[in-house]
């Protein structure tokens, strides 16, 4: 029975943590927060989205970068898995829209308490309020390296490979040392810390921090998943306003990165949802600090000259109305005064005296209503965090450290990050899983 110590309470780190102890090792899960899924409890706006069950090939289509690194990890543990653990937990789940999964109560709280009865079952020592200080390893010497390859094979070709693989692992791990100076000895550690994002659930990067004293690289760091600033004072005048059905552009020096339909949400300072949280990983992996511009189309269903019909037909039922009077049916209310002024058409003016011109106008900013995109908010309103380790100095058949021998990686502390509707939380059970099972030697 070796000590593996998981760092880390969210959805990879219980994972990880109740996947080696079902495999009979004693597992001690380190938790600096005062009880564990804090920022599990607010996925899905409360409600936890577990998955999501689509296809297998659409969880790899939903991963930003590096989806091949995930291969062994979501055949090992896909979301089909995924949704038979947390049924057989005791947590009935239920499809939705897109294929998103939620427990069947709408309460992340039932997910967090399947997974807490998991883990007593497996026996896996939770020590919550326990803030980890750093990861301890030793030096392994050219000796002990030499020793081990010449004992493994004798043929020039492992040879060869092994010496890569163990030149590579330059240390060990020991174990971890607490901030409270206490020492925990570990054949084993997984680092499951999480990003960056939402702050207040205890996500402060600190499993970048061990990686780098471990010798590993971070790749560069962005809130991901995140809304919108936008530059267009009218946009505040639209708060609160939420558009179902729309389809939203982005285009970053004159080039499409993406398009998709779906629902938004227009804010104080720009604009949210989950069409715009989408649209913002595109944003940040593709055209972060560059020019890029928003365009939304209020009316994907007509073409341009079927809207054109549609709006002809209001003017010949209201002739002798006003213009801002003969568009109410078009938008919602916060919509009206904006979208004249917009189109550069006096809202006065009786509707007979609309030229085509005008109409033309109207038309196209009813399809390419075009907003300035001048950034995003900041890790607090961020769902996941874009970079974290790389990915290339990690084994993807393992979630092992390819520098330290003995050290893991499950979930956001990961340069992965993907679209909303499960994904993330997807590759966190995944990598766990991977993880927990690699450091109890069932690879």
């Amino acid at each position: 029975m070796s000590n593996i110590v998981v760092i880390g309470a969210g959805p990879a780190g219980i994972m990880a943590a109740i996947v080696a102890a079902k495999a009979g090792h004693h597992v001690t899960l380190l938790e600096k927060n005062e009880k564990i899924g804090k920022k599990l409890f607010i996925t899905g706006k409360g409600r936890c989205n577990v998955t999501n069950a689509c296809e297998i090939e659409g969880l790899f289509s939903n991963v930003m970068e590096h989806d091949k690194f995930l291969y062994s990890a979501i055949y090992g543990f896909d979301n089909q898995a995924v949704m038979q653990f947390f049924e057989d937990a005791g947590c009935r789940l239920k499809i939705e829209r897109g294929q998103r999964v939620f427990p069947e109560s709408d309460h992340s709280s039932d997910v967090i308490r399947a997974l807490d009865r998991q883990m007593r079952l497996a026996g896996v020592n939770l020590l919550l309020n326990r803030e980890v200080e750093s990861v301890l390893t030793k030096k392994i010497d050219d000796t002990e390296m030499n020793v081990e390859e010449k004992r493994e094979d004798n043929t020039d070709k492992y040879k060869k490979k092994s010496k890569k693989k163990k030149l590579q692992q330059t240390a060990v791990i020991t174990g971890v040392k607490l901030k409270n100076k206490e020492v925990i000895s570990a054949d084993s550690v997984i680092i499951a810390t999480g990003g960056i994002s939402y702050v207040l659930t205890g996500s402060t990067g600190d499993g970048y921090r061990f990686a780098e004293d471990c010798g590993h690289s971070i790749e560069e760091l962005s809130p991901a998943l995140v809304p919108f600033q936008i530059k267009e004072e009218w946009c505040k005048e639209l708060q609160g306003l939420s558009l179902r059905n729309v389809t939203a552009t982005v285009e970053v020096e004159g080039k499409n990165i993406y398009s998709d339909f779906g629902e938004m949400l227009f804010t104080h300072y720009g604009v949210s949802g989950p069409l715009m949280l989408s649209a913002s990983s595109y944003y940040v992996h593709k055209a972060k600090g560059k020019q890029a511009k928003l365009y939304i189309d209020l009316k994907p269903a007509l073409t341009k000259e079927q809207l054109d019909k549609r709006i002809l037909r209001e003017f010949d039922e209201n002739k002798n109305k006003q213009f801002k009077n003969a568009i109410t049916s078009l938008f919602p209310a916060k919509l009206l005064p904006i979208m004249p002024v917009l189109a550069e058409i006096d809202p006065d003016k009786k509707v007979h005296e609309i030229t085509k011109e005008e109409r033309e106008r109207f038309v196209e900013v009813i399809k390419r209503l075009e907003l300035t995109i001048t950034g995003i908010r900041d890790y607090n309103e961020a769902i996941v965090t874009k970079g974290g380790v790389k990915v290339s100095e990690v084994s993807p058949s393992t979630m092992e450290s390819k520098l330290v021998k003995g050290l893991y990686f499950a979930g956001e502390v990961l340069d992965l990050d993907a679209l909303t509707g499960g994904f993330n939380l997807q590759i966190a059970w995944s990598t766990g899983y991977l993880a927990g099972m690699s450091a109890a030697g069932n690879e």
